[in-house]
C-alpha cells in the first residue's frame, strides 16, 4: 500500500458513515412512540334545579318586648322598699312606701267632709218633702217653697264634690304605696329608704322589663330592600314570610326557639341608609337579655328551578370575569362564562350561562384544556334546602 493512496480511503470510509447517519435519521418514527395516552379523568357535577328558601343573615341587638320606668306620683319620703332588686315582679305589686302620714290625715279630712254633706243632704231632702206638701195647701209660700228646693239641689252638689275630694285624697294615699304597671324583671333601685322623692320626677326609681318574649331589632340596607323587590317583581323569587327567623347567639350558636317577624320599619334612616326590622322571639328560660348582640337568618325569598355550581369549579381572569369548563355530549371540554351572584355555602348561585343538565368540572381542571376529550367521573350531589346568602360576594 503506497503512502499516496491512504487518504483517499479515509475520504471514501467517511463519506459512507455520513450516508448511513443521514439515512438513519431519515426513517419513520416507530408506531410505538407515536400512540397518545390515555384521555384524562375528570369529575364532574350535573347541574340540577332545585327550590332554595334564601336566608340573609343581618345583625341585630334584642330590646325588651315592654319597659316600664318607675317614677313617684306624689311627694313623700322613701319608707320602705319592697322588692328584691333584679327579680321578678307581677303587675300590681308594691315596690315602694312613701310616707302617708299627711295623705292618711287628708283623706280623713275629706271623709268627714263627705259625711256632713251627706247628713245636709238628707236634711234638705226633708225639708223639701215638707216644703212640697205645705205648698199644695197655701201653708207657705211659693218662694219659700223654692228655696227649699235650691238649697236640696247644692246640698246634692256640695256631696259630690265631698266624694269628689275624698277620692282624690285616697288616691294621693295609694301613690304614695308606688306598685309595678308591668309585670317583669326589676333591675337595681335608684333609691334607698329615707331618700326624698317627688312627683313626676326626670330621675327613675327602677325600671321593669318584661322579657318573654322579646324583641330582636335588625338592620338591612335600603338597596338590598330594593333588589329584593325588583326580584319579587321580576317573579324570579318568591315571598317567604312564614319562614322562621333563626337567632344566633354572640359564640355563633343557633337560639333554641325560633322567631317571628313582627314588622319592618317604613322609614330609612338618613344617617345609615338601613331601616328596622323587628324579630319577636320567644324567651321562657330568659337566656337573652336586652341589649344583647346577637345575628339572625331571615328569609329573604325562595328561588324556584335554582341552580348551584360549586365553588371550586369556577375560575375568575384578572377583570374578575366568571367561567367554568364543561364536558359536552361529546365529552370534550368547552369553556363557558357564567354570572354568579351570592356565595351560598360552598356554592355559587348562578344567574346565568349555564343550564340544567350541564356537566361542571370540580376536579382535574389542571389536566385539561377546552377541546380535549376526557373521561367522566359523576361527583355526589349535596342536597340542599335553604342557604345563607352572602350578599358581599361580587357579582360577575
Amino acid at each position: 500500500m503506497s503512502l499516496r493512496t491512504f487518504p483517499s480511503r479515509m475520504v471514501l470510509v467517511g463519506a459512507l458513515s455520513g450516508l448511513g447517519l443521514m439515512a438513519c435519521d431519515s426513517q419513520p418514527p416507530s408506531q410505538t412512540s407515536g400512540q397518545s395516552g390515555p384521555s384524562p379523568e375528570v369529575v364532574v357535577t350535573t347541574l340540577k334545579p332545585q327550590s332554595l328558601t334564601l336566608l340573609r343573615e343581618l345583625p341585630g341587638r334584642t330590646a325588651a318586648f315592654l319597659t316600664a320606668e318607675v317614677r313617684p306620683q306624689v311627694d313623700g319620703i322613701v319608707k320602705q322598699r319592697l322588692f328584691t332588686e333584679g327579680g321578678l315582679v307581677k303587675a300590681g305589686q308594691p315596690l315602694y312606701q312613701l310616707d302617708d302620714a299627711s295623705y292618711q290625715a287628708e283623706l280623713a279630712s275629706a271623709s268627714a267632709a263627705q259625711a256632713r254633706a251627706e247628713a245636709t243632704l238628707t236634711s234638705a231632702r226633708l225639708n223639701a218633702a215638707r216644703s212640697a206638701e205645705l205648698v199644695k195647701i197655701d201653708a207657705i209660700s211659693r218662694q219659700n217653697n223654692e228655696t227649699a228646693i235650691a238649697t236640696l239641689r247644692q246640698s246634692e252638689a256640695d256631696l259630690a264634690a265631698a266624694k269628689a275630694a275624698r277620692q282624690s285624697a285616697q288616691i294621693r294615699v295609694n301613690y304614695a304605696r308606688i306598685t309595678a304597671p308591668i309585670s317583669g324583671r326589676i333591675g337595681k333601685s335608684a333609691v334607698t329608704q329615707g331618700a326624698l322623692v317627688t312627683a313626676n320626677q326626670s330621675d327613675v326609681l327602677a325600671t321593669v322589663q318584661q322579657l318573654d318574649p322579646i324583641y330582636v331589632d335588625l338592620t338591612q340596607s335600603s338597596s338590598e330592600l330594593l333588589q329584593l323587590r325588583r326580584e319579587l317583581a321580576a317573579g324570579t323569587l318568591s315571598t317567604t314570610n312564614d319562614v322562621p327567623v333563626t337567632i344566633l347567639l354572640e359564640d355563633g350558636t343557633p337560639y333554641e326557639h325560633k322567631g317571628r317577624l313582627a314588622f319592618s320599619e317604613a322609614t330609612v334612616d338618613e344617617s345609615t341608609g338601613s331601616f328596622l326590622l323587628r324579630v319577636e322571639v320567644p324567651n321562657p328560660d330568659q337566656l337573652l337579655l336586652p341589649g344583647m348582640y346577637v345575628r339572625a337568618e331571615l328569609g329573604r325569598g325562595e328561588r324556584a328551578n335554582a341552580l348551584l355550581v360549586p365553588q371550586q369549579g369556577v375560575a375568575r381572569d384578572p377583570k374578575g370575569n366568571a367561567s367554568v369548563l364543561v364536558v359536552n355530549d361529546d365529552n370534550k371540554v368547552e369553556q363557558r362564562a357564567v354570572v354568579v351572584s351570592q356565595a351560598l355555602a360552598d356554592k355559587w348561585l348562578l344567574e346565568s350561562g349555564l343550564t340544567a343538565g350541564d356537566r361542571v368540572i370540580i376536579e382535574g381542571l389542571q389536566k385539561v384544556q377546552p377541546g380535549a376529550e376526557v373521561r367522566v367521573v359523576e361527583a355526589q350531589p349535596a342536597k340542599v334546602s335553604s342557604l345563607e346568602v352572602n350578599t358581599d360576594a361580587p357579582q360577575s
